[in-house]
């Protein structure tokens, strides 16, 4: 499946002539070849996905890092999986799948299994640069369609998606992503993997984590975890029309809208209102939003406890301060379920921020089923937890000790804050009804043998 783009690069190639024509079949014969080569190295995911008190089944791609089974993928295909499983080209089974690691940040997943044979591992990283404007293929299973192969060109890189939390510098793509086809190889005329292809954007518009990026990222989860630089900030562009009002026309920079209470950047003295110029010396320049993803990436490229220096200006005056960079707290916070129909989080930084919390203690109330003891109580989604049974909830380990204790009684008090508000809800168990147990086929897909009707990332 060619691009619009592509196929028009193809007919005007023909239409010039018959060495323009021998260029063409050259070009097709390359194309034919590294499809053939990288087919067999791009699997289908299939993923059992839980949501709130519902489950169901999510497709996606994969291509396959080493002989022994790692497999790389998105971390949007397996984000709240409970189940996966991998079909490997040419092998009539479905392998179960072991999610070494996610990192939402970069979309970017891990997985394993355990193959009867060696596979047929894809040639990670570019023999050269990626270059806007050269060939590439897109192959995945859009739909279903297994090994589907899509032509099209580099339209650009260094895209920063305006995504909360998500840091890639994207390279663009005329190739097609379609759904289902996130996971997959993008793949130059060399046949190597350049990128792992993302999210699609309409027509003609798709977006590719570069391979160097995934192969970072896949050996931090190997080793346990992504570690991450943090300052402890939020930060504005510096435009050219604010900073002539600011009376600084000439600065670049990046304006600090906000400082967390004890975080590095708290520490050193930054405040709601510094530009911020520099970073250990490299220029700040920021006059659109899609700009500070690269201040973003250098901050959480810097290993926690080294010293740093910020440079800035505050009232129009320079200043230097020195640092030294924090570890990035959990970007997607720890869940829990209860037996009587509730799910609570963590209070990150980030969920207390988009929650727009008074409190950065306690559990977040993310989930409430209709008819359930909880609601029955009155708790409602975006209570904070602070108290079950005077037993005070701190974090999610207090709150999992205290519900636990509570669970055992017919009925508990929680103590709740919504907004300026302390709620006193008094929670009554009820007889739980016997169920036959839940079959994969109660999943909630409506999947088909060909696939058809899954949900597809």
């Amino acid at each position: 499946m060619a691009s619009p783009c592509a196929g028009l690069a193809i007919a005007l190639l023909l239409a010039a002539g018959p060495s323009s024509a021998q260029g063409d079949a050259s070009l097709e014969q390359r194309i034919i070849e590294v499809a053939a080569r990288i087919q067999p190295s791009v699997v289908h995911i299939e993923a059992i996905v839980k949501l709130n008190d519902r489950r169901s089944e999510v497709t996606g791609s994969g291509v396959i890092a080493s002989a022994d089974g790692r497999i790389i993928t998105n971390h949007h295909v397996l984000d709240d999986a409970e189940k996966v499983t991998v079909t490997v080209p040419g092998v009539k089974k479905r392998y179960p799948a072991r999610i070494v690691g996610t990192d939402p940040q970069t979309d970017i997943a891990l997985l394993r299994i355990q193959p009867d044979a060696p596979l047929a591992a894809a040639p990670l990283g570019a023999a050269r640069p990626v270059r806007v404007g050269q060939w590439v293929l897109a192959i995945g299973n859009p739909y279903g369609l297994d090994g589907t192969v899509s032509l099209g060109i580099v339209s650009a890189q260094g895209r920063n998606l305006e995504i909360p939390d998500l840091m890639n510098d994207f390279i663009q793509t005329d190739a097609m992503i379609d759904r289902g086809s996130s996971g997959g190889p993008l793949v130059d005329l060399d046949g190597r993997v350049v990128g792992i292809n993302s999210r699609g954007q309409g027509r003609g518009i798709g977006f590719t984590i570069p391979i160097d990026t995934a192969l970072q990222v896949v050996a931090q989860l190997e080793r346990g975890g992504i570690e991450r630089g943090w300052l402890g900030l939020t930060l504005q562009p510096l435009d050219r029309e604010l900073a002539d009002y600011l009376a600084i026309p000439d600065a670049t920079g990046a304006i600090v809208n906000s400082v967390a209470e004890g975080s590095p950047a708290a520490r050193a003295g930054l405040r709601p209102g510094d530009v911020i110029t520099a970073f250990n010396g490299f220029p700040v320049e920021a006059e659109k939003d899609e700009d500070l993803g690269a201040f973003q990436r250098i901050v959480a490229s810097v290993k926690p406890g080294q010293q740093v220096t910020l440079d800035l200006l505050r009232d129009g005056k320079p200043r230097r301060l020195t640092l030294r960079i924090g570890t990035q707290p959990r970007i997607e916070p720890a869940e829990a379920e209860t037996e009587i129909g509730f799910h609570v989080q963590e209070i990150t930084p980030n969920l207390a921020r988009d929650e727009r919390l008074a409190v950065d203690r306690g559990a977040f109330v993310s989930f409430v089923a209709r008819g359930s003891a909880a609601s029955e109580a009155g708790l409602e989604i975006g209570d904070v937890i602070e108290r079950i049974e005077g037993h005070e909830v701190e974090n999610l380990d207090d709150f999992r000790l205290a519900s636990g204790k509570a669970l055992a009684l017919e009925r508990f008090l929680i103590v709740a804050r919504r907004g300026s508000e302390t709620k006193y809800l008094l929670v009554k168990r009820v007889a739980r009804r016997s169920a036959p147990p839940e079959s994969e086929g109660d999943a909630g897909s409506t999947e088909g043998p060909d696939g058809e009707g899954a949900a597809a990332r």
